[in-house]
């Protein structure tokens, strides 16, 4: 017979630990986390930036320059930011960063890339999981390309020049040898591991450690009062922090289980998803661009700005097609 221990009951099982356990499996997990990140991260950027530098070496990189110029013109970027956009919406956000070390964009032009990748990447595996949660996919990455583009827009007229193009390889004088370029990659590259492996395990260690002492739903209360700015209702503020400070895919785990419960409304579900869409991974995302010398404010500010005003449209569309529908369907059929 076996001996096997009786299972706690749920409550005691889920029960937080005391704040120094607590602290300490939050440490010793977010660790353990941050280490995994940091090695899928460097399995991204190495090989890509790597490409990228041999690329940029042999002037290939600035080719389809003509072909980008007329698009990235609308929002004041040089053609050669479709390249690390392009990583950004169909590879990962951190292909697009291992491209951005690269190619010699200026900090202004920086800045605008952070901007409109924060709002827009990785549009099919994060549309994916908001699909499954609420909103069509077409929907919500049609939603979050033009919201990333009207911002980048709007933050480009704070700064001057910034639609100027990279200087090609031919103008910075006479190629480098190959392996100066490689030895200068190198350097590059190790400095930015270092500091991302710094940022991801203070983030994953802050995080993980808020999961262990059960301090989500603490958080989701204080944030409860600016759900209205956000044009949400108090209803979702669990899940909005859930997305907001873990990202689309860390909770997404979250999201799918609550939603599937059917306590939230079709309206509820979508205003959240346009907000999370534009506006998540607060933590993390900020942390790895202030690598690139990119403050703060500009992958913060902007894009809660534009989720906010996303998701009031978006209502006041939703509140005039109610008022017009029995306007427009009342004629004779």
């Amino acid at each position: 017979m076996s001996l096997a221990r009786k299972p706690q009951p749920a409550a005691e099982a889920t029960r937080p630990p005391g704040f120094l356990p607590g602290l300490k499996a939050g440490f010793s997990q977010g660790l353990r986390k941050g280490a995994r990140g940091f090695l899928w991260i460097c399995r991204i950027l190495v090989p890509i930036s790597f490409a990228v530098a041999l690329l940029d070496w042999t002037g290939w990189l600035y080719a389809l320059d003509p072909v980008f110029q007329p698009v990235m013109g609308l929002i004041n970027l040089p053609p050669q930011a479709a390249l690390p956009i392009l990583m950004a919406l169909f590879t990962s956000f951190y292909a697009a960063l291992a491209t951005i070390v690269i190619v010699p964009f200026s900090a202004e032009q920086i800045i605008l890339l952070a901007v409109f990748i924060t709002i827009a990447h990785m549009l099919v595996v994060e549309g994916v999981i908001q699909h499954k949660s609420g909103i069509s996919l077409a929907k919500i990455d049609a939603i979050r390309l033009v919201t990333a583009g009207i911002t980048v827009f709007a933050v480009s007229q704070f700064f001057s020049g910034t639609e100027m193009p990279v200087a090609l390889p031919e103008a910075m004088g006479a190629r480098a040898a190959l392996l100066d370029t490689l030895a200068g990659w190198t350097l590059s590259t190790l400095r930015l591991l270092l500091k991302i492996l710094i940022i991801i395990m203070v983030v994953m260690v802050v995080l993980e450690t808020l999961k262990v002492l059960g301090w989500n739903e603490k958080l989701a209360a204080l944030f409860r009062p600016f759900m209205a700015l956000l044009g949400l209702t108090p209803n979702v503020t669990t899940l909005w922090v859930a997305g907001a400070f873990f990202g689309l895919v860390y909770g997404s785990a979250v999201i799918i289980e609550e939603a599937a419960n059917g306590e939230f409304a079709e309206d509820e579900l979508e205003r959240l998803h346009i907000s999370l869409g534009i506006n998540h991974s607060i933590v993390e995302d900020p942390a790895l661009f202030l690598a690139l010398g990119v403050s703060v404010f500009w992958t913060v500010v902007p894009r809660f700005i534009a989720a906010a005003v996303a998701v009031q449209l978006y209502r006041l569309v939703g509140i005039a097609r109610s008022h017009l529908g029995p306007l427009t369907g009342s004629g004779p059929t």
